[in-house]
Parts: structure tokens; sequence; C-alpha cells
């Protein structure tokens, strides 16, 4: 059994659309015996960070001898990485044995999404492996999420919120805003980064209402002594409940010191129920690992993947760069999704002066070609001696490693999980 044969079972028995709505998963859920109440949870919902903040969720609590269980998406190589048990991927034998149990209980006139039947195979597998805590990440928006029928949530933790995914999660950051926030749950911590001001307000107002105790990160913690490097970055941590010197995290990003004081945040509003030890968080922090994101893959030439694929993303590690590799020659390799605000992500790339080499993910449909980059570059009056397109990334990649230095792909979490097997 091989993954090949997992994801034909799933395309046989998933509607291939994204479907917002619970009453398909609910039905399935219920049918399975609703495997996604036999843990306790962190129900993760945002635009940007999710996967870091749950990353080192789940390395605090397994480090503090829980076993937990980590479901993210998507996968970068291979849909192993979407469900971490006790830090390991699980085979495709269990994945496919646990896909099968629930293609069996689909409903006739209730057939899942593609997303919805993996979220129901995950939540069966965090069962049989007898997980204590599951890192839950929201696949899109909140309210409507095929995760968002967790029973046991002990805190609803909130990203970063901007605008993506507006055909299904409205056309406003205050619509956007809104369907995330909804997960919040009666008496039960909810933790929002809080750094866009615009929002603090709404959040408080759908805490109110659901009766959730609201806890703002970047009101109610204080970070100190930060630190940021090509190898992680290093802060101090005060706030309620939790005080931790010499935080050490190997995330490099200077948006990742955001993302890691949202985590500890929420461990802090828990601290109640878990008492975890001060040590055992910080050898947590230092151990999170999260492929794909600000990822130095190699040196000589320094080659750096970022899955960063909406302009809020692209702004955090334009942001980084310059801070990170000041007025130094980058070449940029870069691809986009054609729903994306590629042209707005162009514009915030071309602030490093940067050679761009456009290219594309070979066999996918959804995916800009280099031709079209070059057009909307031309169209924002980018340099066109500064560019050069290419139809395979890895030839971009093999040509760029002959004159720079300094190599950043990104654009894409597809064209990550495309070339970095070919890199490591």
């Amino acid at each position: 059994m091989n993954f090949n044969d997992t994801e034909e079972l799933l395309k046989k028995y998933s509607i291939n659309a994204i479907t917002p709505g619970l009453e398909r998963i609910k039905i399935l859920l219920e049918s399975l015996g609703e495997p996604q109440n036999n843990f306790d949870a962190f129900h993760i919902v945002g635009t940007n960070g999710k996967g870091s903040t749950g990353a080192y969720l789940n390395a605090i609590f397994y480090n503090s001898g829980y076993k937990t269980g980590f479901y993210s998406s998507p996968h970068l190589e291979n849909p192993a990485e979407r469900l971490l048990i006790n830090n390991k991927f699980l085979s495709a034998d269990d994945w496919y044995k646990f896909i099968k149990i629930s293609c069996e209980k689909i409903k006739s006139g209730f057939e899942p999404s593609y997303f919805e039947l993996l979220t129901a195979a995950a939540f069966l597998l965090a069962r049989e492996n007898n997980i204590k805590i599951g890192i839950i990440e929201a696949g899109l928006g909140g309210r409507l999420d095929a995760t968002n029928l967790l029973k046991n949530t002990v805190c609803s933790v909130i990203a970063n919120i901007s605008i993506d995914h507006t055909e299904y999660l409205g056309d406003t950051l205050e619509k956007i805003a809104g369907e995330k926030f909804a997960v919040v749950k009666n008496n039960i911590p909810a933790c929002f980064s809080g750094y866009d001001e615009s929002l603090k307000d709404l959040f408080k107002k759908y805490c109110a209402e659901a009766g959730a105790i609201p806890f703002i990160v970047s009101e109610q913690t204080k970070l100190e002594n930060i630190k940021f490097y090509k190898t992680g970055c290093e802060f101090d941590f005060y706030a309620p409940q939790l005080e931790l010197k010499n935080v050490k995290i190997n995330l490099p990003g200077k948006f990742q010191v955001k993302n890691a004081a949202l985590a500890l945040s929420a461990v802090a509003c828990t601290q109640n129920k878990f008492n975890l030890k001060p040590e055992n968080i910080l050898i947590g922090m230092q151990k999170a690992t999260w492929p794909g994101r600000f990822e130095i893959i190699k040196h000589d030439p320094e080659i750096i993947l970022d899955g960063g694929h909406n302009y809020d993303g692209v702004k955090n590690l334009v942001e980084s760069v310059k801070y990170l590799y000041p007025d130094k020659k980058i070449c940029v390799i870069y691809t986009a999704m054609r729903d994306k605000d590629y042209k707005g992500c162009l514009n915030l790339l071309n602030e490093l002066n940067p050679d761009f080499y456009f290219t594309t993910v070979p066999d996918m449909k959804r995916c800009l070609k280099p031709e079209e980059l070059l057009n909307a570059a031309q169209s924002l009056n980018i340099n066109s001696e500064r560019v050069k397109t290419f139809d395979d990334p890895i030839n971009a990649i093999n040509e760029a490693a002959k004159s720079h230095k300094i190599i950043l792909i990104c654009g894409s979490l597809y064209l990550i999980g495309f070339v970095r097997p070919h890199l490591i």
C-alpha cells in the first residue's frame, strides 16, 4: 500500500470542491462514533502562522510527556505530513485503513469533500492511537470548517488574520475575521494574536456573545530581549500564569516571534489545567520544526524556502529578508496560484531589488505560467532585464545557483513541495 492508493480512495468517495458547511462532516463523524471528542484540543484558525503556532504547541506538549496528535494542512511532499502522532508520521496502510472505514459510513446525498473525508480519517486515527492532546489546524476559515466540531476544545487559538480566500470567507477583513472568531466557545479561553488593532473590538464582541474568555497576545503579554538570527530567534516572554526567560526557537524570520508568543499564550491560558513545567516548555520551543517556512535548506549558495502565498505572508517574508540579508543581491524564484494577489506580492518582493526567475508548478492548472507572471511584472514596471522565465523550477534553481549567493524560493506551498525533495 502507498499514498497513491489512499489518494485514489479519497478522490473516489469525495467531492472535488471546496464546499464549506458542517452538515456533511457532522453526519459522517456521528456515524463514526464522534472520534473528535476523545481528546482535549487546541483549535487553531487564522490566515498566516497557523502551522508554525501548531508546531510549537505540539512540541511543547510532546516534550511535556503528553501523547499528541497534530493535524495540519496542506502537506508539502507527502500526505502523511498532515497528521503527526507523538511527532511521527503514520504509514500509508494506517491511512488507507481508516479512510476506507470512513468511506463505508458515507450516507447517500451527503458525500463529503476531500478535506472532510481526510479530517474524519484523521480523527479516527487520533482516537485509535489514544492521543491525549490534539493540535488541530482549521483548513479554511473556521465557522464552517470541518474541524469545528470539536467537543473538548481547551483553547481557541487565532493567528494573524488578513485578506485571503475571499470567495469563501468574505470580501472584507472584518467578514474574514468573523468567520474565524466564530470558533470561540463558552467558558473556554480564546487567544488572538491581536497585532491588527482594527480587529480587537470585533474579537471581544464575538467572545462576549459566545461567553468565551478573551486573551489578546499583543495586549496581555510582554516580549523582551528579542534577537533575530538566520538560525532562529531568542526572547523573554511574560504573561499571566507563565514567565519564561531565554526562549529559543529554531524557526527563523521576524514573524516567528509572534507565532511563538501566540503558542505560549495558549499554554499560559491553560496552565490551570495542565501546569506544564517551564523547562519542558523551553525544550519544546527549541525543538519545534516547520519545513518550508523561511527554511534555509542549503548553503553556498544559500537557498531559502518560504511558502508565503498571500499579501500579508509575503510582506512578513520581505521584512525578514531585509533584516537578515541587508543590501545583499538576491534571486527570487517565484510562482503563484492564479487566485492569489500575485501582483501585490510581486510589488512587495520587488522592494528587495532582486533578479526574478518566474516558473510554475508542473502539471498544476491552477498555477500561473511564467509568461503570465512576466506580463504581470511588466504591468508593474519591474525592470525586464532582471526577469527570466523557466518552465521547470529545478532548471530555475540550477541556473540561479550559477550566479547568485542567495536564492529565495517563494509564492506557493505547492512550489515548495515540488522543489524541496530535490534540495534535501
